[in-house]
């Protein structure tokens, strides 16, 4: 059985992703609804792309069950020449994603992984590839029914791919009521509540394709005309670092399971409610309550970060690309060597983004580690094009950064964004 998350779909679908991102963005600021922050937009699709590595790795348990079920416990109820096979499995599909999604908000170390989906404050189509690198964990066992009364496998991978790539749409605002569509179908509208962080819209509206599930279960709510949604999470991340955004809620409960007294309650913080913490961690360590409900976490920019946080955004969405129609010639041990490298590119630009004060030095030594590596042969194969371009991309950094230091040494830089300012 192949993963659900290697489905060819997904893959021939991610470069019109990135087209419609541009095409939206461009929209938006031609009609002055621009709802578009290059950090936001970078952690995004930074998320998006450190997120396939785990399946690109085969990390997990899902291909070693899902083969073992559908060749040993397969009840083979569905043949593969029928229509009603895909239709049974497109429906019961996005049955079992609607409870895997609810479930993934109502019960604590499943929200762990989910929640990276939710912390953007915006919502436009670059927070649809928001996504989780933990999700791999668990995931697909909600989706072992399925595979059990023997949906063949690559009409579920089809039907997976098809359910995933239709919920790239629905994260816009630009696309206001559908009428009689909203009723069946998930849409921008109904979607958007589901990202919403407001008490009147919180955990709703969990379909995928569907969202008469919301209607038939009891979790489906309208936009009000009177209540504005805000997006993002009740306890906001207020971060651009894409390790901390997966594994907040993992510390925070590790944390809590530590000095928490009862064995009752270091239980339950796993498996108990998202919003639940036992009273004596409460206690010791209460949760922020001054930050204001809708005030978002957007660190202001010198010309020279944002220029540089544009540039890094394409490289890494052409090096991911070079990785994934590569890595056929690739060993698993280049890919995995990539995808640090990748997640370390994310990382670091994500610091600068913060204005952290190391974070220019951070990349200046790592830029020029990476180099000498690749230059010795320590990295991959030099007859890669990843390791070429990962060359380039290395020097280029280093070129830059010595650039703006230079800059900033005889105050450049911020004679320039004054001047922007005035202006």
């Amino acid at each position: 059985m192949v993963a659900t998350d290697k489905s060819v779909i997904i893959t021939l679908a991610v470069p019109v992703f990135l087209i419609l991102i541009l095409i939206e963005y461009a929209y938006g600021l031609r009609v002055g609804k621009n709802n578009y922050r290059i950090s936001d937009t970078f952690t995004s699709l930074g998320l998006g792309l450190i997120s396939r590595f785990p399946p690109m790795l085969n990390l997990g348990f899902q291909g070693v069950v899902f083969a073992y079920v559908g060749s040993q416990l397969n009840l083979n109820l569905l043949s593969t020449k029928s229509v009603w096979t895909w239709l049974i499995a497109f429906v019961s599909y996005d049955f079992l994603y609607y409870w895997m999604h609810r479930m993934h908000h109502e019960i604590k170390v499943l929200w762990a992984t989910h929640s990276v989906h939710h912390h953007g404050e915006e919502f436009n189509l670059s927070t649809a590839l928001r996504q989780t690198s933990t999700g791999w964990l668990w995931k697909w066992v909600f989706y072992l029914p399925i595979i059990l009364i023997g949906v063949p496998a690559q009409v579920f991978v089809t039907v997976a791919g098809i359910n995933l790539v239709y919920q790239f749409w629905v994260h816009t605002k630009h696309i206001g009521h559908l009428g009689i569509f909203e009723k069946v179908f998930v849409t921008p509208m109904n979607h958007g509540i589901h990202h919403a962080k407001n008490p009147e819209y919180i955990d709703a509206n969990y379909g995928g394709v569907f969202i008469f599930w919301d209607r038939i279960f009891g979790t489906y709510i309208a936009e009000k005309s009177s209540i504005k949604p805000v997006y993002g999470t009740v306890k906001p991340l207020r971060s651009w670092n894409p390790i901390w955004a997966n594994f907040q809620i993992f510390y925070q409960m590790f944390e809590d399971t530590i000095h928490t007294k009862r064995l009752s309650d270091k239980l339950k913080i796993w498996y108990g409610p998202t919003n639940w913490r036992p009273d004596d961690v409460i206690e010791r360590n209460p949760s922020s309550g001054n930050l204001v409900f809708d005030d978002k976490f957007d660190p202001q920019l010198s010309v020279h970060q944002r220029v540089y946080a544009v540039a890094q955004l394409f490289s890494v969405v052409i090096f991911a690309g070079i990785l994934a129609s590569t890595i056929s010639l690739q060993t698993y041990q280049e890919t995995a060597t990539f995808g640090v490298i990748l997640i370390l590119a994310v990382l670091l630009t994500s610091l600068i983004l913060e204005n952290k004060s190391y974070a220019f030095h951070s990349q200046l030594v790592i830029s020029s580690v990476l180099i000498l590596l690749i230059y010795h042969g320590h990295v991959a194969s030099e007859e890669l094009l990843a390791t070429q371009f990962l060359e380039l991309h290395a020097m280029a950094n280093l070129i830059f950064i010595i650039v703006i230091m230079i800059a900033k040494r005889f105050g450049i830089n911020g004679k320039y964004d004054k001047a922007l300012q005035q202006d």
